[in-house]
């Protein structure tokens, strides 16, 4: 018989485990050279861009083959009525015939295929480069984001070591006979507005790993002692614009689509066939031998292969001109994330060098004048709040600045390296 002690310690070792299963796992802690990594070993979208890649590099070997040959079995000139119907023999006519026949596209049609394919490998690793690109920024700006929020909640448990600090000194001022007895309140009307602001940054917290994870695959909380930098270099951006990958992308693809002209020309040129048939005959007639070549007559050009040639050369100059369109786009887009970035670093500068000491110097005079009794305590509230936002608006300024160097350095930084 089991003890009951022993019961009792099985019951509660269970309600341990059950109660350690519904905790929530904790993120891991992940630095932004590892949430790249991740992202890079990590995203289906790269290994779909590494699969399309493989396939396309073996479409190229089949695109020059001829055509698979042909077996022909058959029977000629068989009687179907009179003395000799249905016989295989009788008549001299009638023979069992094997053969082999081969279809053979003109060797500009076979070479203009093999260009198509090369081709389309080309535009394949252009597209894989610049989708690797793409993933790199939108991991790195995701890793700001849930950087930027964590920051902000650090704050926090200064926020509330303060708020208890001005619970203390208000408490000492009414035991000294001054101060209005609602003042005792404030503090814990202070410290329920800190709490909501703190669930909104949880919430965006949340949102915001929800957001890395679809890049790197896993929950993480990024880590770091500081905000990456990354070097900006404006007249160094401008010259790579024009190697971009996606641009090179574009590039690919018009190589392509002039691949697709030489074919349809290619198509005008006519193609030929040939054709061996071994024909047997009954025991007293000779066997046979045929030979026959077949030639195509691309008599119709003007209604089959001139419009098709219209149509690829179209699509060729449709390509320039999206490549022309993307690279103004990127020289806009350049331009204006240059300066939205020397915008926020006169901003943070702005905000250490000049908000942020004020602000707490506005503190620390309105706790002096509170104390000494020369303003009310909502001028210290006041002045705490707006500490209180100054703090995190330079956080946020500084995520800013930061995601704004991760897309000009992941966009045209890398394309230097």
């Amino acid at each position: 018989m089991t003890p009951p002690r022993y019961r009792l310690g099985m019951a509660c070792l269970a309600a341990l485990i059950s109660l350690l299963s519904t905790l929530p796992a904790q993120a891991t802690p992940l630095s932004l050279e590892e949430a790249l990594q991740l992202a890079e070993r990590n995203a289906p979208i790269l290994q779909a861009r590494q699969e399309q890649m493989t396939a396309a590099r073996h479409a190229v070997i089949p695109a020059g083959e001829l055509p698979d040959p042909r077996l022909n079995l058959g029977v000629q000139n068989l009687p179907v009525d009179g003395s000799d119907r249905w016989s295989m023999n009788r008549d001299f006519m009638t023979m069992q015939v094997v053969g082999l026949s081969q279809e053979v596209p003109n060797r500009d049609k076979r070479e203009a295929r093999v260009e198509t394919a090369r081709a389309s490998v080309e535009r394949a690793d252009a597209e894989a480069v610049f989708e690797r690109l793409k993933v790199r920024a939108a991991t790195a700006q995701a890793w700001v984001a849930a950087y930027t929020v964590q920051r902000k909640l650090q704050q926090f448990e200064d926020f509330y070591k303060e708020n208890r600090l001005l619970a203390a000194a208000i408490r000492a001022r009414l035991a000294g006979g001054t101060g209005a007895t609602a003042d005792a309140l404030a503090p814990d009307q202070e410290a329920a507005q800190l709490d909501e602001q703190k669930d909104v940054l949880l919430t965006q917290a949340a949102q915001a790993r929800a957001a890395l994870k679809r890049w790197i695959g896993e929950d993480a909380d990024p880590q770091a002692q500081a905000f990456p930098r990354w070097p900006v270099s404006a007249p160094d951006y401008l010259h790579a614009i024009h190697a971009h990958p996606e641009l090179a992308t574009y590039n690919a693809l018009t190589r392509e689509a002039q691949a697709q002209v030489h074919q349809a020309l290619a198509e005008k040129k006519s193609d030929w066939g040939w054709q061996v048939d071994y024909q047997r005959r009954g025991p007293e007639f000779s066997n046979m031998v045929s030979l026959q070549v077949s030639f195509q007559l691309p008599l119709f050009a003007g209604s089959r292969q001139d419009p098709m040639i219209a149509a690829r050369r179209a699509q060729v100059r449709q390509l320039e001109d999206e490549q022309e369109a993307a690279l103004r786009e990127h020289k806009a887009q350049l331009e204006t994330d240059l300066a939205d970035y020397q915008r926020l670093q006169r901003a943070v500068q702005r905000s250490r060098e000049t908000l942020l000491p004020l602000a707490e110097d506005r503190v620390r005079l309105a706790l002096a004048d509170y104390r000494a009794g020369k303003s009310p305590l909502s001028e210290v509230l006041t002045a705490r709040r707006q500490r209180v936002e100054t703090r995190l608006q330079d956080i946020d300024l500084q995520g800013q600045l930061a995601a704004t160097a991760a897309r000009l350095h992941f966009a045209y930084g890398e394309v230097r390296a």
